[in-house]
């Protein structure tokens, strides 16, 4: 360490990550997701049209979700962020929440979470382990039929944004995990590390976009080569 100095590290992980944890990738080759048309139940357009359907698509993906468990490269990078050597930042493009299971903080969920909702009446954001449906209400406001599920459908601004710009601004080492590194902005983080003079490394199970930009390059599981 040079002079004693805590090093930041920032942690980008997509779904290459929880693939080895049994989770289908976001949108398959066919463009569609879990068999379903991303623009029919990812959309705002599609919540406003009909929001049960909506609903019920989440409430199943949920189940699939939460059943899911951390593998070792979650785990790893969760023993990493008790060293009081580094300060670990983690930028997830994910909406399961493995990294909490494998007892990870400082998570930035930029697409949101599986197991929460937001009420479009009030914007206050909680926790929704079971299904919910139209008639559900918000635990704060109590209005039925407001509750969406808290992930950032196609065409809405991601969320924790400015956190994660903080953390890029001071970021030492910037380390992509399974992400194809094609959707902005989050395909921008690389190149605002290496701005910043940050290490750049790629971990993932082939050559991305993005591949250029990064000094370190290690191809392969992510379960076996994040620990390592």
């Amino acid at each position: 360490m040079e002079n004693g100095k805590t090093k930041n590290i920032v942690f980008l992980t997509g779904a290459g990550i929880s693939a080895e944890s049994g989770l289908s990738t976001f949108r398959d080759s066919d463009g569609l997701w879990n068999n379903h048309r991303v623009e029919d139940v990812a959309t705002a357009e599609a919540f406003v049209r009909q929001p049960e359907t909506v609903r019920s698509f989440y409430n199943e993906l949920k189940k699939d979700v939460l059943s899911a468990r951390p593998n070792p490269a979650h785990l790893a990078i969760a023993k990493l962020q008790e060293s009081p050597l580094y300060h670990v930042t983690v930028i997830t493009q994910n909406v399961d929440t493995l990294h909490e299971q494998a007892g990870s903080e400082n998570v930035l969920h930029i697409h949101g979470r599986i197991d929460q909702v937001v009420c479009l009446n009030c914007g206050k954001v909680s926790q929704a382990l079971g299904s919910v449906t139209g008639k559900t209400p918000c635990p704060f406001c109590r209005k039925e039929g407001f509750l969406k599920p808290n992930i950032v459908f196609f065409g809405e601004n991601l969320l924790f944004l400015d956190e994660a710009q903080n953390a890029l601004e001071n970021c030492d080492i910037f380390v992509s995990v399974g992400t194809s590194g094609t959707v902005y902005p989050a395909a921008g983080f690389v190149r605002e590390a290496l701005l910043r003079g940050a290490e750049t490394v790629e971990i993932n199970k082939e050559e991305s976009a993005y591949s250029f930009l990064f000094q370190k390059r290690f191809y392969g599981p992510a379960g076996k080569i994040v620990p390592a």
